[in-house]
């Protein structure tokens, strides 16, 4: 089976696989200073329950962007897997699609994993809206390579950054409020954010098929693509597991 780790700046989700099919995934907050003992006790209880085990595990893919936690991370796999490790971003690796941007080592390796599961999937063209810390919008051409995208502040970000900003807003939960106009100020602010990352979400996508010249297939993903999509007609597809499955793909390919 295969273990698959994607480490993100806030949390971190492990996977097993066997083969394609996913025998369960786990998530902890993402903690620089963690050690790997801990992931260790942490993980070997929670694959106890679904009737795993280490030694279960015979590969191993690491997706990172926390620089911080690396060590930590390949120790874990180091020490506790006897498995053969794959780290995304180390030379050598393959991916069977290029990445089309001006200085392709910036291209973050969760970015690259989302690519890798979308084109795997889906018909191309297409565009991935990831939303996690950062909503992410990752183009894919319609020949599964990378070309690009977009970036802006995650939707958790743009709440603490409006109760951090100003004095007497309330630090207040991320869910969509009854209506648009808010009767009050959790309301408003709640109405704000939710709609306001509606609007930017369809905005920037209408103007990515503008640009693009045509239609694209249009992937969610992330730990807040349930909070949004059933408001958000331009997404088609709703995969939470994509970039996992990226990462799968990416294994199989370097590791067959």
């Amino acid at each position: 089976m295969l273990l698959v780790i994607n480490s993100n700046n806030t949390n971190t989700v492990f996977g097993v696989f066997a083969g394609d099919a996913k025998r369960a995934t786990w998530r902890i907050s993402t903690d620089s200073r963690r050690t790997a003992d801990e992931y260790a006790v942490w993980l070997t209880h929670l694959m106890a329950l679904e009737g795993l085990s280490f030694a279960d595990v015979d590969g191993v893919i690491l997706s990172n962007v926390v620089p911080q936690a690396t060590f930590n991370l390949k120790a874990l796999c180091q020490r506790y897997f006897k498995a053969e490790l794959l780290v995304m971003g180390e030379p050598g690796i393959k991916l069977g699609f290029d990445i089309r941007l001006d200085r392709p080592e910036e291209a973050g390796a969760d970015r690259v994993a989302n690519c890798a599961g979308a084109r795997n999937s889906y018909k191309m063209p297409g565009v991935v809206v990831d939303l996690g810390t950062a909503t992410t919008f990752d183009v894919i051409d319609e020949h599964g390579n990378y070309c690009g995208g977009a970036i802006s502040p995650g939707i958790n970000l743009a709440f603490e950054a409006l109760y951090m900003g100003a004095a007497k807003l309330p630090r207040i939960e991320v869910r969509r409020p009854p209506k648009v106009v808010g009767s009050t100020t959790v309301g408003a602010m709640q109405s704000g954010i939710f709609w306001g990352y509606i609007g930017l979400i369809e905005g920037l996508l209408t103007r990515i098929e503008t640009e693009w010249g045509r239609k694209m297939s249009v992937i969610g993903t992330g730990g807040l693509v349930p909070l949004i999509a059933d408001s958000c007609p331009s997404i088609q597809h709703v995969d939470v597991d994509l970039t996992l499955k990226g990462l799968v793909a990416i294994y199989k390919l370097n590791r067959p």
